[in-house]
């Protein structure tokens, strides 16, 4: 049998009624035992390097699952992660870039109802994401939710209440479960050598999401607080000049103290084209100006704050190097 290892980070999955509102509260052991057909697939070890509400989840948990990871790396088979649904697809983002070439499946997954629920997506979920973790042909990071098999750089949570709640953006499911067996859609090539695991994540990642009249101001903060700016934009991307230039003008300044500015779409699907109008070309000239193209936020995110401590004059070439699929 398999063996695998349960990261247990809190959640809806593991949560309970307080007189504050649902909380983390139900052990790794007692999640595990709302699933006992799982003992029949693979042999469980569990860990809980912390129990939070997904909404706390930040860059110090990221690292610290990476770390625990890379310690049982040799021991273990795959891992689970168990984990609450609002950060998820950030969680899975970063994993993807903190973990690489890994031939053993990382897995996370996590529910939109407690699992001690009678009606609950939980046990579905916990249950598929262990058999696919099981599987000799997983490898690398992936989301299981609801069924579906998506790229820790591709997931990205759609809906707030329905089961069906992640999404894979711009790029197929790569598997579905059915009655706890994985058919694939696309079969990834099993990574070769050893996994490469990074330590260092850079937290000076902002991101702006325009709204239409958007102040000049906002540069006050931005420019003594931020390494690199994520900048949502309209429709396929650009920047407003509003008549008087203003907002254009602290962007350059910005760029021009050896900053990076990433343009994307708030548009959820198909991504940005800066070239195709005046708005977006007249990036171009600016300096260290990227794309995000199809790339999801979350993606965009997380690979930033992994470039930043040691891409130095190659984080261009490195943000439109592909990781997991994570840009087309």
């Amino acid at each position: 049998m398999k063996k695998i290892l349960l990261i247990a980070t809190g959640g809806t999955i593991a949560s309970k009624p307080t007189e504050r509102g649902l909380a983390p509260a139900i052990s790794p052991e007692e999640l595990l035992s709302y699933v006992p057909e799982i003992a029949e697939v693979c042999d469980v070890s569990s860990v809980e390097p912390f129990y939070l509400d997904s909404t706390d989840v930040c860059a110090e948990h990221w690292l610290a699952i990476a770390r625990i990871i890379e310690e049982n790396y040799q021991t273990f088979d795959g891992f689970v992660i168990t984990h609450g649904t609002d950060t998820m697809a950030y969680t899975a983002a970063a994993l993807s870039y903190l973990v690489r070439n890994s031939a053993k499946p990382v897995v996370l997954t996590g529910s939109q109802k407690s699992v001690y629920l009678r009606d609950t997506d939980a046990r579905k979920n916990l249950a598929d994401a262990f058999a696919f973790c099981a599987d000799g042909e997983a490898s690398g990071v992936h989301v299981v939710f609801d069924g579906n098999v998506i790229l820790g750089t591709r997931a990205k949570k759609t809906r707030t209440r329905s089961y069906n709640a992640f999404a894979s953006v711009d790029f197929p499911a790569i598997a579905i479960l059915r009655d706890g067996k994985p058919f694939y859609y696309i079969r990834e090539p099993k990574p070769q050598g050893a996994p490469l695991f990074s330590h260092a994540l850079d937290g000076g990642v902002f991101v702006l999401k325009l709204i239409p009249g958007q102040r000049a101001d906002i540069f006050d903060y931005l420019d003594e607080h931020c390494r690199a700016l994520v900048v949502e934009s309209f429709g396929s991307g650009g920047f407003p000049d509003y008549g008087d230039g203003a907002l254009l003008s602290r962007l350059q300044r910005f760029l021009g103290a050896g900053k990076t500015a990433v343009f994307t779409t708030q548009v959820e699907r198909e991504g940005s084209a800066l070239d195709n109008y005046e708005v977006g070309r007249r990036l171009r000239a600016m300096g260290r100006v990227l794309e995000a193209r199809s790339m999801t936020l979350e993606a965009t995110v997380a690979k930033l704050m992994w470039l930043l401590p040691f891409a130095g004059e190659r984080l261009e070439e490195l943000f439109y190097t592909p990781v997991m699929y994570d840009i087309l």
